[in-house]
Formats: structure tokens, sequence, C-alpha cells
């Protein structure tokens, strides 16, 4: 059981998440060595209201989702040049490194006050669009980022369809479009 006021207290992690360099040289690392998939790709990420460092930025960013197991394995591509936790320093990916890890809660408040009290430094936050609230924190020491998911209405059926296509995969369409059936 996790002690109270430790981000581990959040709730466990869910997803592990990259910012390759190559993108396309990501999935097929993903689907063909690690048999990761498939990955269902969203376009232009539903969000608004996105705060960086506490300016607003119209960052626009793709993102692949796959099932390993119940973890989520995420890849990352930005489409614009706004200033953004995939791009600007410190917090961008080195290499083809963990950009960072996911946790899911049903209180974002609570959790950025655990945050905060473990010294994390929140650096986005932004607003799923259909519901739903997200942010990102630094939580020092060099070890990586954490973003913190208050999931929308829609977001678990979304997830429990990605989960069940990857269960036997036969390795058939390893990116497909969000809402193309598995």
């Amino acid at each position: 059981m996790a002690r109270e006021g430790l981000i581990s207290a959040i709730g466990p992690v869910m997803q592990l998440a990259f910012v390759p360099e190559d993108f396309d040289n990501a999935v097929a690392h993903w689907t063909k060595t690690m048999g990761v998939g498939p990955f269902f790709y969203i376009d232009h990420a539903p969000i608004e209201n996105v705060m960086f460092q506490g300016a607003p930025s119209d960052v626009d960013f793709g993102l692949a989702i796959a099932y390993w197991g119940d973890i989520q394995i995420e890849l990352i591509k930005q489409h614009n040049d706004a200033p953004s936790i995939f791009t600007a320093a410190p917090f961008a990916s080195q290499g083809d490194a963990l950009h960072h890890i996911c946790l899911m809660t049903d209180d974002i408040g609570k959790a950025a006050s655990a945050v905060e009290a473990g010294g994390g430094d929140v650096i986005v936050r932004l607003d799923v669009i259909g519901g739903g609230k997200a942010f990102y924190a630094d939580m020092g020491g060099g070890e990586g980022l954490v973003e913190v998911l208050e999931p929308g209405p829609n977001s678990a059926p979304m997830f429990d369809q990605m989960r069940a296509a990857s269960v036997d995969w036969d390795g058939s369409d390893p990116i497909r479009a969000v809402g193309q059936a598995p």
C-alpha cells in the first residue's frame, strides 16, 4: 500500500511515454521488436487551455497509444514549434529515452496538492476536450516527469478498446486511427 503524501499514493503507473526523434522508427521498434500493438493514433491531441510554465501554449501534437499488458506505451510527435514540455529544455527527451510516466486519478486537485507537497513543480496544466484534466510535473532530481490524468467520461471505454485490441494481436495494422475497429 502506498504511503500517504508520496507521489505513489496518487495511483499506479498506467503509462510510459516517449517523444522519439524518429516517430515511425519508434512505432516499428515497439511493434516488431517488442511485440507491442496495435498503436492507436490521434493526429491532433484533443486538448485545450494549455498552460506551459504559467503561459498559454497552442501546442499541437499527435500521439499513438498501445497496450503492453495493462501498461500503455505512448509515442508523441509535436506538429508545431509552440513552447511545450516535449521540446523545451530541460524537459525535452534526450534521444529516445523515457519522457514521462502517467498516473491516473479521480481527483486532479488532490493529486496536484500531493505533487506540490512532495516538492514537485507543476509545469503544464491542460483540459482534455470532452472532459478530463491533466498536468505534468517535474519532481526534481533529473529523474523525469510525471503526468497525472483525471480521465473524462469517454476515456475508459476508449482505453478498454485499445487494451482489448492488444490481446492476441497478430501484428497486422500496427498503427490505426482512433475510431478504427480493432
